[in-house]
């Protein structure tokens, strides 16, 4: 089962999986153990804490790449048994089963062990439906037998378990709802436009820290993209509630949107060329705080030098009105 295509309603607004599971994965690999794969989480000392190895481990399988993941992470962490004083643990997430998937969980497993001579655990988690919870490969011939059979973990499997999901404290209770929810939803804007608003709140009274909640909006936001006019409906509702709870979180969920705007904006203007990138870079920055452009301001932008156009944008991050960006109104 591939990811669905968007629908033309969705005016090509695909879902990015690639950054956001990378990043929750580092920051809450304890959290990810305990909600996917609890034996793993009680054969580790926690006492002793884990070391992200992601950068030993594109050294290790560069030129072993076998197909497309979400995100793959090696983790060196010890054990509470045996007589290894440390270990790696190998985590691949991506969306499909393909045929060659547990190959490349084989090969990624001996090369490690290969390099470090220590025993690695290789884990999975598919966002599809799969028929077992785990994967295998190896091969036999005249009495030598070689292979690996590693625990796999369907995201798809969840999906009969919201009430679970929605009262669980683990933040990957979140990230499985913002995954299943961007799949069920790829067909209809406003069905995702829903289905986001409602996780949204949902961290408030999850009884999560305050950077637990703003890691988590990251997240919901990069997995379930919306159409630019629904997406400025739901900073209104977000801004209203946020105002309600007397949370005050909006300003750092702003700042945090706002980096998702320039990152995509950068590479939006890759393909057009600096001045007219950034003139769409600022054009998305404004739009996305203030509300619809003015169009005095669109004439603007248009027209101005790309020094300028960059240093709006920089003042875009603190600024209150479209006054702090471009100067009084009698100036426009």
């Amino acid at each position: 089962m591939s990811d669905p295509a968007p629908s033309s309603q969705e005016h090509a607004v695909v879902a990015d999986y690639d950054s956001p599971w990378k990043t929750v994965l580092e920051r809450y690999f304890p959290d990810f153990l305990a909600f996917f794969f609890p034996d793993a989480h009680a054969g580790i000392d926690w006492t002793h804490g884990y070391t992200m190895l992601d950068k030993e481990l594109q050294k290790v399988v560069r030129d072993a790449e076998l197909g497309r993941r979400w995100a793959d992470s090696l983790i060196r962490v010890t054990s509470r048994e045996g007589d290894e004083d440390w270990l790696l643990v190998h985590v691949e997430v991506q969306g499909q089963n393909q045929a060659d998937f547990a190959q490349r969980m084989f090969v990624y497993n001996y090369r490690l062990y290969d390099r470090y001579a220590k025993p690695v655990v290789s884990l999975a988690v598919l966002g599809e439906p799969s028929q077992s919870d785990h994967g295998e490969f190896g091969y036999a011939r005249w009495g030598c037998r070689m292979g690996l059979r590693f625990p796999l973990v369907s995201l798809a499997a969840y999906r009969t378990r919201r009430t679970e999901l929605e009262s669980s404290a683990n933040p990957f209770a979140v990230v499985t709802l913002a995954h299943l929810s961007a799949r069920e939803t790829a067909g209809s804007p406003a069905d995702r436009y829903q289905a986001k608003l409602g996780l949204i709140r949902s961290l408030y009274r999850r009884g999560l820290a305050r950077q637990d909640i703003l890691e988590l909006f990251r997240f919901i936001d990069w997995v379930l993209t919306l159409p630019e006019g629904l997406e400025q409906q739901l900073w209104s509702e977000v801004r209203q509630f946020d105002e309600e709870k007397h949370m005050h979180y909006l300003s750092s969920i702003e700042r945090m949107a706002q980096q998702k705007g320039i990152e995509q904006g950068i590479e939006k203007g890759t393909e057009l060329g600096i001045g007219e990138g950034q003139a769409k870079l600022l054009h998305v920055l404004v739009r996305q705080r203030f509300g619809p452009v003015p169009p005095e301001i669109e004439a603007r932008i248009r027209g101005a030098r790309p020094d300028q156009l960059e240093q709006w944008a920089l003042q875009i991050l603190d600024a209150r009105c479209l006054d702090d960006v471009f100067g009084a109104t009698g100036e426009y």
